[in-house]
């Protein structure tokens, strides 16, 4: 018996797949490491009876820690299989900025002490001077996870796919893939002419336009975004890639700049937790508008309640450890209730990992 497992083991091996499990581990290690040095050297900094709300963490107990390995294994098992399957091209998986890790993750650390002390005196609305905040609506002036400038400086947008990288042990860009597959499935069941468009709403540094355009190469991509400072760097980022450069613009998600029924399809990752209720309407109200008849909008975010009660002491405090003022709101926000008042129908859900997918139609 022994004997045919390890044949087994070895007939099967793919060394392609051992390469994609190893990176995405080294990153989680990585991830890892960050954070217990960052937490040890903040603790140094500001002691335990000084410390600012925003820096105590929940504590995450065994259980819950081996539900969140079990989880995050089945992301990586669902990523290489969809990639095996054609969803996107293998080489997706390993398209890893590593000359951004090495210029920036420097400057993670020297942002650090600015962090910590914003954090300390619950300054949450802090803007270096130069920074022009005229004309942004109030809930997007914010520091969001104490980052300097918020999202409106080219520092920020240049550090931020590395802090979102350690944040989520570099699982952030496998996350952003499970809409590809979904829009994929739609696309492949709705005939939708020659040249489909697709926007991506808050586009923020394009990496998920990035991966849209592997994945759908004659699509007409469009992007829109408040910061000009992330559209810079997405702009940067993009024309990277031969082909149709997607076509950026800085607006307010809550009134997109396009004509009524223009996309055969709106994605969303990662905004609707940093918006509060009313806004969150708002934007799904648009991007039905948008939307052609027959069209899907897919939305990715933070996992919520209703998805996985068993991470709800991290959820609950998530809000306080990275300054994120409407998460709270957020998880318990009915997504599904929300999308139908809009008029979108056939509404579906799903989650992986930390992040869940909604998928709505508007009809014909």
């Amino acid at each position: 018996m022994q004997t045919a497992f390890d044949f087994n083991a070895i007939a099967n091996f793919n060394p392609l797949k051992t390469a994609y499990q190893a990176l995405q581990w080294s990153k989680n290690i990585f991830g890892l490491a960050h954070k217990n040095a960052s937490t040890q050297v903040g603790k140094t900094l500001f002691p335990a009876n000084s410390v600012a709300e925003g820096q105590a963490r929940p504590v995450i107990d065994e259980k819950v820690l081996a539900y969140l390995k079990m989880r995050y294994e089945a992301l990586l098992e669902q990523d290489w299989n969809d990639a095996q399957a054609g969803f996107y091209p293998i080489d997706l998986l390993f398209d890893t900025p590593w000359d951004e890790v090495a210029r920036y993750y420097p400057a993670v650390w020297l942002d650090l002490p600015l962090l910590w002390q914003r954090a300390q005196s619950k300054r949450y609305q802090d803007f270096s001077a130069e920074i022009d905040t005229s004309g942004y609506p109030k809930y997007y002036l914010q520091n969001f996870h104490y980052q300097t400038d918020g999202y409106l400086s080219d520092t920020s947008a240049k550090l931020y796919d590395l802090q979102v990288e350690l944040l989520f042990g570099g699982m952030a860009d496998p996350m952003r893939r499970r809409i590809l597959p979904l829009l994929k499935r739609f696309f492949a069941r709705n005939e939708r002419g020659n040249s489909p468009k697709i926007l991506d709403v808050a586009c923020g540094t394009g990496r998920t336009l990035r991966q849209l355009r592997a994945a759908f190469p004659k699509v007409s991509l469009y992007g829109v975004d408040l910061s000009p400072a992330y559209l810079r760097k997405a702009n940067r980022l993009l024309s990277q890639n031969p082909g149709e450069l997607p076509q950026l613009l800085q607006a307010n998600a809550e009134a997109l700049p396009y004509q009524d029924s223009y996309f055969d399809a709106v994605a969303s990752v990662f905004l609707f937790h940093e918006l509060p209720g009313t806004a969150r309407q708002n934007v799904i109200d648009e991007c039905y508008r948008v939307l052609q008849p027959g069209g899907m909008l897919v939305i990715c975010d933070s996992i919520q309640l209703h998805d996985s009660k068993e991470l709800s002491p991290m959820m609950e405090g998530f809000s306080s450890t990275f300054h994120e003022p409407y998460y709270k709101d957020y998880i318990h926000d009915d997504l599904t209730q929300r999308l139908e008042s809009a008029g979108f129908t056939d509404i579906a859900c799903e989650a992986h990992y930390l992040s869940t997918y909604f998928t709505a139609c508007k009809p014909l």
